[in-house]
C-alpha cells in the first residue's frame, strides 16, 4: 500500500505525563494529539496495547484482543502516584489501579450500549474467564490450573462462571471503559488528521487467553506445555540466539480454517489503527523453531511459514492491508519477495547507517532508501540517539572502542556534522530523505540519553518505564520540529 509523505512520533501511551503514576488514554493523550498537529506530524505510533504480564512487556500480553486496564484514565487518580514525568513503577501502579478500578466498577450501572458492546466482542468472554481464573490461581500460568479448567472444558467453565459472576463483570466493564476511551482518542486523532499506528507481534504469549482458549492452533502437548517454541538463531549479537518462549502456530491447522483467527486478529487491529506495524515479518516466510524444553536457541531449525497464503486470505477478507513490515535482522531474498509481493513498506533504522566499512553497501544509509520505506532514527529496542552517540564499550554495547570511533568518524563525514545535537542531525536527515514515512521516538525529540531508553532486549527487568514531562517539551523544540516538517514537505 502506498503511504503519503508524512512524519510521526513513536510514543507508547504509558510514557505520557499525567497523574496516577502512568500515562493513560485521558487528557494528556489528547494533549499529545494537539502537539502532533501543532508540529505538522500526522502519525502517532504506539506499541501493543494489550494487558501486560511478567516483565510488563507490551510484546508479552495476556490477550491479543483486549486492552490494558492500566491505560484507563480515572476521574480521581491516587494521590500517592500523581507525580508527573517520573518513570513508571509498575508494581505500585498495578496494585493501586486495581483498587481504583474496583471502586469505579462498584458505581457502574450497565445500560443498553454496554450490553450491546459486550455481545459484539467475541473474544471477551474467554478473556474474562482467563483473567478471573488467573486471579483465583494467584497469577499462576493456565497450565498449572485444574485439568478441566486448563483444558477449557465448557462444563467446568460454566460452573466457575456461576460462582464468579461479579468478578467476570468487572473484567467486561474494564474492557468497555478502555475501548470507550480509546475510541474517544481515535476520534480526536481523526479531527486533527492524525493517523494512529499500532503494532501486531507475530507471536502471542504462552500464558494468554489466546493460547488457553485455542489450544488446537498451537504446538502444545496434552498438558498445554510447549512442544516447540519461537526464537531466533545465534548471530553476531548473541552466541546462543534468542529464546522467546512463545508457542509456535500450527500453520496447517490455521490454513485449514481459512486463517480465521488471524483474520479476526487483523480485523481487531484495523478497527483501532489506521496503520499496523507487523513485528518479525520474516517469521511469516520462515521461522526459527526450537524444542520446547530448550534453554538456548542454538539447537533450532528453520521451518516454512504460511507465506503468501496468509496475506492473501487476510486481504480477501479485509481489503488492502495498511501494513508496515518489520524486516530487520536476518532477512533473505525470499522474505523481501514476500513483502514486495503485497506492497508492504519495510523499515530502516538510521542509527544502523554508519557501522561497518564506509565502502560496504548499507541499505540503512539515506541515499539508498526507496520511497516506499518507513525510516526511524531508532526504535523502542534501540538506545536513544544521544545514548547511541555517547555510548562506550561495555555490557550494553557489542561495539569496541575502535568500532565506535570508526562509526563516529564516518557519521560526521556522511552527515557533515561536528557531532553536536546528534539527535537533531539524525531527525533532519530522516525527514529530508526520499522515504515516504519517518517516525521519531519522543526521546530523540527531547534529546534524552540512555536513561530514557524504552527497552534493552535481553534485560529481564527495568524496561518499558520511560515517561516524559510537558516541561521538557520547550517551545523551541516544537518550533524546530514544525519547521523541519514544513521544509521537507511532511
Amino acid at each position: 500500500m502506498k503511504f503519503p509523505r508524512a512524519s510521526g512520533i513513536l510514543l507508547h501511551p504509558t510514557s505520557l505525563p499525567g497523574p496516577g503514576g502512568i500515562g493513560t488514554l485521558g487528557p494528556d493523550a489528547l494533549g499529545f494529539v494537539k502537539l502532533l498537529a501543532d508540529t505538522r506530524c500526522s502519525i502517532w505510533q504506539m506499541l501493543p496495547l494489550g494487558p501486560t504480564g511478567y516483565g510488563d512487556s507490551p510484546y508479552q500480553c495476556f490477550s491479543a484482543f483486549a486492552g490494558n486496564p492500566l491505560l484507563i484514565s480515572l476521574p480521581a487518580p491516587a494521590e500517592s502516584l500523581t507525580a508527573d514525568g517520573v518513570d513508571v513503577d509498575f508494581g505500585a501502579v498495578i496494585s493501586e489501579k486495581r483498587l481504583q478500578l474496583r471502586k469505579l466498577f462498584e458505581r457502574f450501572v450497565p445500560d443498553v450500549r454496554y450490553e450491546r458492546w459486550v455481545q459484539q466482542q467475541t473474544w471477551l468472554e474467554d478473556f474474562a474467564l482467563f483473567s478471573v481464573l488467573k486471579a483465583v490461581h494467584h497469577g499462576h500460568a493456565w497450565t498449572s490450573w485444574a485439568p478441566a479448567l486448563a483444558a477449557h472444558d465448557l462444563v467446568a467453565l460454566a460452573t466457575f462462571a456461576t460462582a464468579h459472576t461479579r468478578q467476570l463483570e468487572q473484567i467486561r466493564f474494564e474492557q468497555y471503559v478502555f475501548f470507550r476511551q480509546f475510541q474517544a482518542l481515535k476520534q480526536a486523532c481523526t479531527e486533527h488528521k492524525i493517523k494512529l499506528m499500532g503494532d501486531v507481534p507475530i507471536y502471542v504469549a504462552h500464558d494468554s487467553a489466546d493460547v488457553w482458549s485455542n489450544r488446537e492452533l498451537f504446538d502444545l502437548d496434552e498438558a498445554g506445555g510447549l512442544i516447540t517454541q519461537a526464537g531466533v538463531p545465534p548471530d553476531y549479537f548473541s552466541d546462543t540466539g534468542q529464546l522467546w518462549g512463545n508457542p509456535i502456530y500450527k500453520w496447517e491447522t490455521l490454513k485449514e480454517q481459512g486463517y480465521q483467527w488471524w483474520i479476526d486478529r487483523m480485523r481487531s487491529a484495523l478497527s483501532m489503527f489506521d496503520i499496523v506495524r507487523l513485528d518479525h515479518f520474516r517469521g511469516f516466510e520462515a521461522y526459527w523453531e526450537v524444542p520446547g524444553n530448550a534453554t538456548t536457541a542454538v539447537n533450532g531449525r528453520w521451518m516454512p511459514g504460511p507465506g503468501a497464503s496468509l496475506f492473501t486470505a487476510m486481504t480477501e477478507a479485509l481489503g488492502p492491508l495498511p501494513i508496515v513490515a518489520e524486516n530487520l535482522g536476518l532477512i533473505t531474498p525470499e522474505v523481501e519477495a514476500l513483502r514486495e509481493q503485497f506492497g508492504y513498506p519495510g523499515m530502516s533504522i538510521l542509527q544502523f547507517a554508519f557501522g561497518g566499512a564506509p565502502d560496504e553497501l548499507n541499505e540503512f544509509r539515506p541515499h539508498l532508501y526507496p520511497q516506499e520505506r518507513v525510516v526511524y532514527t531508532g526504535t523502542h529496542d534501540n538506545d536513544t540517539t544521544m545514548g547511541w552517540w555517547n555510548s562506550e564499550p561495555g555490557a550494553a554495547s557489542t561495539r569496541s572502542a575502535a568500532d565506535i570511533e570508526r562509526e563516529h568518524a564516518f557519521a560526521r563525514r556522511y552527515l557533515d556534522t561536528d557531532g553536536r545535537e546528534m539527535n537533531w542531525t539524525l531527525i533532519r536527515a530522516a525527514l529530508a530523505s526520499v522515504a515516504d514515512t519517518v517516525l521519531v521516538p519522543m526521546q530523540d525529540i527531547l534529546g534524552l540519553g540512555s536513561e530514557a531508553r524504552m527497552n534493552l532486549p535481553g534485560r529481564q527487568a527495568g524496561n518499558w518505564k520511560f515517561r516524559f514531562d510537558w516541561s521538557q517539551l520547550t517551545p523551541d523544540l516544537t518550533r524546530r520540529l514544525r519547521e523541519l516538517n514544513t521544509l521537507f514537505d511532511r
